[in-house]
């Protein structure tokens, strides 16, 4: 009994360390499954955020159409989502996240390596092993394409045909788009060269503007808009629809900048999410505000679609880096953006590039300046960061521009002349969006 007395007490002695390494261990699991959780749960907030401006897109379009052609445009944002979204899956995002599956490292992931979700009721050790659930990921990478196809419908509306636009927004989703996006958020070869853009300045946006682009000069421009060398303006619908359309991109935007944390699992993490929501913000109201008081100075009255454009414009420039610069900075870099969209606007019609929402200068001109003003605040270099502008938008222009003149070349793109002046929602569609307002 006496040596009991003893060795009791020398064993718990022993066991402590072995205990404490036990808590240590289960604490450490405890951790990996609190940040799996918070940034699965980042993601899915996240994602339906941006999801959400899809409507946005669709209000802002329908808003900026004229009446005639407003139901083609409801239809083709609906469609273009539901695509975009089985392409994603079919293709697109094993082909933008190939992970050891290069079939050309750093250049180009596996064709056909569909999507799959975690198995269902993932236990605890499982959900350890990655840093949020397959599902979640997906989902927010998914709602990331689909913005990036509503940015060419609204460029090329009131004159494109719907099916052979369809055919281009499976192309852009399912192939372009992740190709290219691979080489930065892939880990491909502008990854490697240090080519920075945090949510998608270059990657997202400008590769939508690179495609609206090509489409807009290949479609040309629609009847009347420009006769005996004067710009005829085409005022849209419904303007409260567009203001609308643009809140809902404002409020989406915070889904997509914030989600691109891409973490939510530390305080350290949480905090640069609600700076992103702040800079993110005070972009949009300086884009907004700069374009204000120029198309004051500029046409001595303000113009709404240029001050709505200037927001989106804010919005786009500050995507590219959201968390390193200060509010002040936020505020400059949305400015800019804002100035870009009032004087690349009428540059676009001295061309005669018909961009009927002014998707081109937000999208394509501002996520230029975007990308460019990283390297003031984080720690890019501006020779890489023009690269990654430069192999996107030859990517990009070049890839759209053959598959746009190959459509118009074999099923055609643009419709009839009389289909034009008719409305688009009767030709295509054989209704329209406002039939009390029809003639007859």
């Amino acid at each position: 009994m006496n040596l009991m007395k003893f060795l009791i007490p020398a064993a718990a002695i022993v066991a402590l360390p072995q205990m404490g390494l036990a808590q240590e261990a289960a604490t450490g699991e405890a951790a990996l499954h609190t940040q799996y959780i918070f940034t699965t749960l980042l993601f899915l907030m996240a994602g339906f955020l941006v999801f959400f401006m899809a409507a946005g897109f669709a209000m802002l379009e329908g808003g900026l159409v004229r009446s005639k052609n407003v139901a083609m445009q409801m239809i083709k944002n609906v469609a273009l989502f539901s695509f975009a979204a089985i392409m994603y899956w079919l293709i697109g995002f094993n082909l933008m996240y190939p992970g050891d599956g290069w079939t050309v490292t750093g250049w180009l992931g596996p064709f056909f390596s569909t999507t799959t979700l975690d198995p269902v009721g993932v236990a605890p050790a499982d959900a350890a092993l990655d840093y949020a659930s397959i599902g979640s990921d997906f989902f927010f990478q998914l709602v990331f394409v689909a913005a990036t196809a509503s940015i060419v419908s609204g460029a090329v509306a009131e004159r494109i045909k719907l099916w052979p636009f369809l055919i281009f927004v499976i192309v852009l989703t399912g192939i372009l788009y992740p190709i290219s996006g691979s080489w930065k958020w892939g880990g491909g070869w502008l990854d490697a060269r240090g080519f920075s853009d945090f949510a998608g300045s270059t990657i997202v946006h400008s590769v939508g503007g690179w495609a609206a682009l090509a489409g807009a000069i290949i479609l040309g421009p629609r009847i009347g808009k420009y006769k005996d060398g004067r710009v005829h303006p085409m005022p849209g619908s419904n303007l409260a629809l567009a203001t609308l359309g643009t809140f809902i991109l404002w409020l989406g935007w915070f889904g997509f900048n914030g989600g691109s944390q891409l973490a939510m699992g530390t305080v350290g993490n949480v905090s640069d999410v609600s700076r992103i929501f702040a800079n993110t913000n005070m972009a949009a109201a300086s884009g907004a505000v700069a374009a204000l008081i120029m198309t004051q100075l500029l046409y001595r009255k303000p113009d709404l679609t240029m001050v709505l454009n200037g927001a989106l414009a804010g919005l786009v420039s500050i995507t590219a880096e959201p968390l390193a610069p200060t509010l002040f900075g936020a505020l400059w870099i949305g400015a800019v953006g804002g100035i870009i969209v009032v004087f690349a606007v009428p540059m676009l019609d001295k061309f005669r590039i018909d961009d009927v929402v002014g998707a081109i200068p937000v999208h394509l001109f501002c996520g230029i300046w975007g990308t460019i003003a990283v390297v003031f605040y984080g720690e890019a270099n501006l020779g890489t960061q023009l690269l990654g502008i430069i192999a996107y938008g030859l990517f990009t222009f070049v890839g759209a521009a053959i598959l746009w003149t190959t459509l118009r070349a074999t099923v055609g793109i643009r419709v009839s002349e009389e289909d034009e002046i008719n409305g688009l929602d009767m030709a295509e569609l054989g209704m329209e969006a406002y039939p009390e307002f029809s003639k007859g």
